[in-house]
């Protein structure tokens, strides 16, 4: 990892109707608009969709570095993260997110050590560390 501080920059064009488009150096272009829960089409990515990306992208990346760290062998992890937005008090904001994870591990591994490094991932991924909504992780250890 390269020393601390990092800097991401992304930018964002758009008209004053349809589709913003977001680019990054080096990154294939996304298309962005408002979800349909904002009257939006629901048709794209939207800034709720990303951020909630952002962090079940996180939980699994960060489920990669602490299980390659530990030498723990696995399978397969699906994830499902869903974010709660509410309003409170007149200010509109994330409430919640819960992430639901299903690891699947070879057969006769431990599956109580795959839990502790499922909890360590969600403990370390730093969107999760980013947000101030409540964090939830249910985690599901399949042998297979």
């Amino acid at each position: 990892m390269q020393p601390l501080p990092h800097h991401y920059t992304v930018s964002a064009e758009a008209v004053p109707s349809g589709a913003v488009t977001l680019g990054s150096s080096g990154i294939e272009p996304l298309r962005s608009d408002g979800p349909a829960e904002f009257d939006g089409p629901g048709d794209l990515w939207s800034p709720e969709t990303l951020l909630t990306a952002a962090l079940v992208d996180c939980f699994v990346l960060s489920f990669r570095a602490v299980a390659r760290a530990s030498r723990f062998e696995w399978n397969r992890l699906d994830c499902r993260a869903e974010g709660t937005l509410e309003r409170i008090e007149r200010v509109t904001s994330f409430t919640a997110f819960t992430v639901k994870a299903r690891l699947e591990v070879p057969s006769g591994s431990d599956i109580e050590r795959a839990r502790k490094l499922l909890a360590k991932a969600e403990e370390v991924c730093l969107i999760s560390n980013s947000l101030k909504g409540s964090h939830r992780l249910e985690a599901e250890v399949v042998l297979v």
